[in-house]
C-alpha cells in the first residue's frame, strides 16, 4: 500500500471548486457562508449555558448574560436554538471533510511545522496568538475571510473588498517581523 503523501490540488481547480460551492450555497440557502458565524453561535450558546449554571440553573435561563447582550440576543430570539443554522453543519462538515482528506491523501500526522530557528512551543504560542487575533478581527469586521472576502466579495460589497485588501496588507506587514521564525 502506497503511503507517500499525494500532491496538493491544483490551486486554479481548487479555486473554481470553491467558487462553485459558494454559488450553490447562494442558490440553496439564499446567503453565503462564513466560519466565524458558526463559532459566534457556539460562543453565544456556551456563555448562555455557563451563566445559567453559575446563576441558578434552569430558573436563570431567561435572564442569562447572553440573552441580555445586544450582540448575542438575536441568536436566542423567539426561543430559536442557536445551533439551528446551516453554518453549524458547514463547520462540522468542514472538520470531517478535512480529516477525511488528510487520511486519504496520507497527510494526517501529528507534527508542528516550523522554521529552523524556533521551537515547537514558540510556534504553537504564535499560532494561538495569531488565531485569537484573527478571530477577534473577524468579529470586529462582522465576518471572517470566508464570509467577508468570499461571500461579500462575490456580492461586490465594497467593505468586503477593503477587508480583503487589508488582510493582505496586514499579512505582508507582519511577515516582515516574523520572517526570522521561518528562515
Amino acid at each position: 500500500m502506497d503511503t507517500q503523501p499525494k500532491s496538493y490540488w491544483n490551486s486554479y481547480q481548487a479555486g473554481a471548486a470553491l467558487g462553485l460551492v459558494l454559488l450553490l450555497t447562494f442558490l440553496i440557502t439564499g446567503r453565503g457562508f462564513g466560519a466565524s458565524g458558526a463559532m459566534t453561535r457556539i460562543a453565544a450558546y456556551a456563555v448562555d449555558r455557563a451563566d445559567a449554571v453559575v446563576h441558578g440553573g434552569t430558573a436563570a435561563e431567561p435572564t442569562t448574560a447572553a440573552k441580555q447582550n445586544a450582540y448575542m440576543a438575536p441568536f436566542f430570539a423567539k426561543s430559536v436554538d442557536p445551533f439551528d443554522d446551516f453554518l453549524i453543519y458547514m463547520l462540522v462538515g468542514t472538520l470531517i471533510g478535512g480529516f477525511v482528506a488528510g487520511v486519504t491523501a496520507h497527510r494526517l500526522s501529528p507534527k508542528v511545522v516550523r522554521g529552523p530557528r524556533t521551537t515547537n512551543v514558540r510556534r504553537l504560542v504564535f499560532a494561538a496568538l495569531g488565531g485569537a487575533l484573527s478571530a477577534f478581527g473577524a468579529r470586529l469586521a462582522r465576518g471572517c475571510t470566508s464570509g467577508q472576502a468570499l461571500t461579500g466579495g462575490a456580492t461586490l460589497a465594497v467593505g468586503s473588498w477593503a477587508f480583503m485588501m487589508m488582510i493582505f496588507v496586514g499579512g505582508y506587514a507582519v511577515a516582515y517581523f516574523m520572517r526570522k521564525e521561518w528562515i
